[in-house]
């Protein structure tokens, strides 16, 4: 088997691997809504790391093979797998409208980047990695924040986050042509910059479209996702690997004309996830509700009287208390009258008459 076989053959296994490490996410996506550290804690997210790892190392190894003009347009099958693929194993069955943006997208990337022209594999020396590295993460990070301020609008957001995502894979895959073209046999203290930046790119890319799959399905988030990153990485073969379009300026045209092809399926997508997102339900105002009964209203607390009232209302309530019912005791009680008991006086004076 050729080189250049052999490269076509590990993109397609790549492109199967990325389109269910998408389809996983994107359930992920939608059984954890709001919860944005929840699959962190589910085996079934891991798989979807583990399926995109997978499809990243065959995409390493077709790019060691095969140019990146060759390799990247391949790549755009992800999305061409991933809807039958949901069909079958989820049950989720895309519309008419998303397998013609479907098509659209991949039938005009894939013949934009097929009119790149092959050229001798070269790199970049350290300052051109530094400043595509710089301007990448300015971008990613703009994008991410123009997504968190969208967050009210999800197809927005998720095409911003997408976008995002499909430029940090698409400089993921440039350094990692970038290694490869600079490997001989063994990592050099050189190639630690590249491979960090190579980590630090698909990680946050990997994470990006988890984001983007939050709310808005799973075809208009991998549509751009697969558009952006081989569009990306032709950008950079073009103007910094000294790759050309073919045929002169009929190959330019071409080109231009597959750009727009590819774009207007992306519009598709985007439409037809529009169009099938139910609108959020209005709440109903509550119109407050009469009781039936009025409650009754309390009787008003006593107030108790001052002290000199009660000092004054005493002796006549001991006056109008009929004797017979005044107990006659030896001494002073508390609620009733003192009464003395008579003596007898033996040494009385006895008046005479």
């Amino acid at each position: 088997m050729s080189a250049l076989a052999l490269s076509v053959l590990l993109s397609l296994v790549s492109a199967v691997a990325y389109a269910g490490g998408a389809i996983v996410q994107e359930r992920v996506a939608v059984s954890t809504p709001g919860q944005h550290y929840a699959p962190l804690r589910r085996p079934v997210w891991w798989a979807a790391v583990a399926l995109n790892g997978l499809g990243g190392l065959l995409h390493v190894a077709a790019l060691a093979f095969g140019p990146l003009s060759v390799v990247q347009p391949l790549g755009a099958l992800t999305i061409v797998f991933a809807l039958p693929m949901a069909a079958l194993f989820v049950g989720r069955k895309a519309g008419s409208t998303a397998w013609r943006g479907a098509i659209m997208a991949t039938v005009g990337l894939a013949g934009l980047l097929s009119l790149v022209g092959t050229s001798e594999s070269q790199s970049l020396d350290t300052a051109q990695r530094t400043g595509v590295a710089l301007v990448t993460a300015g971008a990613v990070a703009t994008l991410m924040i123009a997504g968190r301020a969208a967050h009210r609008h999800p197809v927005v957001r998720s095409v911003l986050l997408a976008t995002a995502s499909g430029i940090a894979f698409g400089m993921s895959s440039v350094f990692t042509k970038i290694v490869a073209v600079d490997w001989d046999g063994g990592v050099t203290a050189g190639d630690l910059p590249s491979l960090a930046t190579i980590g630090v790119f698909a990680t946050a890319g990997l994470l990006l479209s988890q984001a983007a799959y939050r709310g808005a399905g799973l075809a208009a988030p991998l549509a751009v996702l697969t558009v952006v990153n081989p569009v990306i990485a032709a950008a950079v073969g073009i103007t910094m690997f000294g790759e050309t379009f073919r045929y002169g300026t009929t190959g330019t045209a071409l080109a231009l004309s597959c750009g727009v092809v590819a774009a207007g399926g992306l519009i598709l997508l985007t439409t037809e996830r529009i169009q099938g997102a139910p609108a959020p339900a209005q709440p109903v105002p509550e119109l407050p509700q009469l009781p039936a009964q009025l409650p009754a209203t309390p009787a008003p607390a006593p107030v108790p009287a001052p002290a000199e009232e009660l000092i004054l209302v005493l002796p006549a309530q001991q006056e109008a208390t009929p004797s017979a019912a005044s107990p006659h005791l030896y001494g002073p009680f508390y609620g009733g009258p003192y009464v003395p008991m008579p003596v007898l006086d033996r040494h009385r004076t006895r008046i005479r008459s």
